[in-house]
């Protein structure tokens, strides 16, 4: 296992975090594009209803994410709530 895929694989359950603090859920899930093995987004689930309509589960591009540590920062989040759609 490289050390790309054993990153990857401790993203999940990392709470996500809005630029200015707030909570938008957590990872469940990195999603990865197969012919270059890069993670092109983070699957985000527990999203709550003021942030995202009907708390549906979102795909955060990987270029949205500021930092990757003890939690994931975004560096932008479009204008809440998003629509269910």
């Amino acid at each position: 296992m490289s050390k790309g895929e054993r990153n990857l694989s401790h993203l999940s359950g990392l709470q996500v975090y809005l630029p200015n603090g707030r909570r938008l859920g957590v990872v469940h899930d990195a999603v990865v594009e197969h012919a270059s093995l890069s993670c092109t987004h983070l699957f985000v689930t527990e999203t709550p209803d003021d942030l995202v309509e009907g708390s549906i589960h979102v795909a955060v591009p990987w270029r949205w994410v500021r930092s990757v540590g003890d939690v994931v920062i975004l560096r932008w989040f479009p204008p809440a709530p998003i629509p269910r759609g």
